[in-house]
Order: C-alpha cells, then sequence, then structure tokens
C-alpha cells in the first residue's frame, strides 16, 4: 500500500469524538471571551455539516433556532479590531479555513438568520506543498486571529467561521464543514456605507464540485491548491 494511502486509511479510523471541533468563545483584542456568549451554539455539538444545499451551511445544525438567539449576546467591536475564535480542542484534519461576514437588516443581528450576502475577511489555505503533499495553515491549530477591515461601514453583521475538511473529499459529499457564527455590533468608518464584497449566499456559495471541495489529498498527490469561495 502506498504510503498515502496509509495516512489515508489511518486518519478514516480516527475516533469522531477525537477528531470534531467547535468555536465556543469570541476572541476581540486578546480577551477570550465566554464559551457561547456571543457565538451562537449548534446542536449537534462538534458534528461537522455534509450537505451543503442545507440552511444549517449559515451557521451550523440549530444555529439559528429561537432558543439559541435568544440568549446569544452581540458584542460590540471596532472596524479594524483584532477578532478570532478559540477552537475546541483543535482543527485536526487538513483543509482550508475561512472566515465570512454579512451584513444585518435594520430589524438587527440579534435575530439576522444569515440570509443575505457573506462577504470574505479572511482564509487560512495552504502553507506549502511539497512532496508529501499539501500542507495546511490550519490544521492544529487552537485558535486563530486577524483583523477586521478599516473600512467596514458602522452596522450590525454576524461573523461565520468555517472549516472545510478535506481527508474523505475524494467523492462529492465527502468534505466536512465546521461552522460557527458570532454576532457584532461593529463601529465603522463613518465615510464608509454599503455592504462589502464580492458577496455570496449561504447555502449556494458552493455546488460541491469545486476543486477546492471535491478532492483527494492522498493519490494522485496535489500540486496545488484553489480554495472555494470569493477572493
Amino acid at each position: 500500500m502506498r504510503p498515502a494511502a496509509v495516512l489515508a486509511a489511518a486518519a478514516a479510523i480516527v475516533p469522531q469524538t477525537i477528531a470534531h471541533w467547535v468555536y465556543p468563545s469570541l476572541i476581540v483584542n486578546g480577551e477570550v471571551t465566554g464559551k457561547w456568549e456571543f457565538v451562537r451554539e449548534g446542536k449537534t455539538y462538534n458534528s461537522p455539516v455534509q450537505d451543503i444545499t442545507s440552511n444549517d451551511m449559515v451557521c451550523n445544525t440549530g444555529g439559528n433556532d429561537a432558543d439559541v438567539l435568544a440568549k446569544t449576546k452581540t458584542k460590540a467591536v471596532k472596524a479594524g479590531d483584532e477578532l478570532g475564535f478559540t477552537i475546541e480542542t483543535s482543527v485536526i484534519h487538513p483543509g482550508p479555513l475561512a472566515v465570512y461576514m454579512s451584513k444585518a437588516p435594520a430589524s438587527g443581528v440579534a435575530s439576522y438568520k444569515g440570509d443575505g450576502g457573506w462577504f470574505k475577511v479572511y482564509e487560512l489555505t495552504t502553507k506549502d506543498i511539497n512532496a508529501g503533499g499539501l500542507q495546511w495553515a490550519a490544521e492544529g491549530i487552537t485558535n486563530f486571529t486577524f483583523n477586521l477591515p478599516k473600512e467596514l461601514p458602522t452596522d450590525e453583521y454576524l461573523l461565520r467561521v468555517e472549516h472545510i475538511s478535506l481527508h474523505q473529499a475524494g467523492s462529492k459529499g465527502g468534505a466536512q464543514f465546521y461552522i460557527s457564527c458570532a454576532q457584532l455590533s461593529v463601529t465603522g468608518d463613518a465615510a464608509a456605507s454599503g455592504t462589502p464584497g464580492p458577496t455570496v449566499k449561504f447555502p449556494g456559495a458552493y455546488t460541491g464540485n469545486e476543486p477546492g471541495i471535491l478532492i483527494n489529498l492522498y493519490w494522485p498527490v496535489p500540486t496545488s491548491y484553489d480554495a472555494p469561495g470569493p477572493a
């Protein structure tokens, strides 16, 4: 058996409770907030979403349920602040991580279910490509941070983190999506208006046929990678 195939077989038998994770806490300028204080808590604990046509692609399974919305707070931040998420326990699978934002309607982010447009503000993809294949910047991390765009208009937003796990992505439907949404009230650029872009919808942003989603990581060994979604 080829070494890469051995690795693939080993990955397939990792206990599922070990191989899954959640994003329970928002990080704001170095401060770790309470678990599920500002992040909507999904109802399947650490299980991923695999049906990309499902509304669970927005904020995870149950992330838009009324009881979840009722208990989730909204964090006040400023454009340009350093934000991020804790990861419990860590990203154990290969694949890209991305962060999207969606501006809430006039009714506010507390009741917003993310059916508007989403724009990408951050991503981690490959950190190296060598004879062993694709090496991932997010693999093994227990938290991450980035800076909000300084030009964000003042408004309320959903902040959506997504990791696409590709260890079983050699057949359509095999990719796993680990998703959470946090609620933000952003004080932004007074001169800015409108919605940043380009935007996509969830579900709808992916078909499952994208080369960054439908990919065999083990054989033949990939020599390049293009992350799905907008730039």
